[in-house]
Formats: C-alpha cells, structure tokens, sequence
C-alpha cells in the first residue's frame, strides 16, 4: 500500500508575503482609503432613517486585504446597531500581485480581474462601480 500523501487544495496558501511587504501594502491601503474613498464616496456622515454607512476602512484577514463599510441603525428595533460590509478584497497571490474581488449582495465574493499590481487594483476599485462603497 501506497503512503497517503498531504494535499493542499488552496494554491494561495503558498503564497506568503513578507512583514515588510504587509505593511507596504497596508500603508497604500490606508492612504487610499483616506484620499480617495472617504472623500469620494463618504464626505460626511448623513443620518437616514435606514441603514447609512459611518466609515469606510480596511483590515486583513488571512492572505486579504478587505476593504469594509461600517453602517449604523437608529432604528430601536435593529438586531444591531452597528455593521460591517466588505465591498472589495484584495487577493495577494505574489509579490505586487493581486486578484482583485468584489462582494455581491449574496455575500459571495466574485472574481474580476487577476494578477493585478496595487497600483492598478487600487485603480479599479476607484474607477469601477462593482467595487464601489455605500
């Protein structure tokens, strides 16, 4: 009989950033968020009788960098009042390249473009409405 052998399914798994790299990365991020994504898609914080969206940031999980909404209800009977919404994940899949995605209202996540540089993604999601905020 043969030895069982480990298989890793997810290919990105393999695909380890450095420190310095993470924190490049999350720099950019950060900066772009400031620059261009609060000012463009939340100059204020508007109070509605729905839910509205209070901020905009971004935060790692695992290999991704997703790129959320932060909404608040005033509604007395909201299960919460406050949430999170992801709207755009940046993939890395290898030194300054990423697959950009963007979160559909099912909560999947769908794959638009690959092997992108930050450059470019950060540009597509700026100039492209599926990755949008609010």
């Amino acid at each position: 009989m043969g030895r069982a052998s480990r298989v890793n399914v997810g290919t990105r798994a393999r695909n380890k950033m450095s420190a310095g790299e993470k924190l490049g990365i999350t720099a950019a991020c950060e900066k772009f968020i400031a620059d261009v994504l609060k000012p463009g898609f939340l100059p204020e914080i508007r109070p509605t009788e729905f839910n509205y969206p209070v901020a905009i940031y971004g935060q790692w999980h695992g290999n991704t960098y997703r790129f959320i909404t932060r909404y608040r209800s005033d509604d007395l009977h909201a299960y919460e009042s406050e949430f999170d919404e992801p709207f755009a994940r940046l993939e890395y899949v290898s030194r300054d390249r990423f697959d950009l995605s963007y979160r559909r209202h099912t909560d999947e996540w769908l794959r638009m473009f690959r092997g992108v540089s930050l450059a470019e993604a950060l540009d597509l999601i700026e100039n492209t409405p599926h990755f949008h905020p609010c």
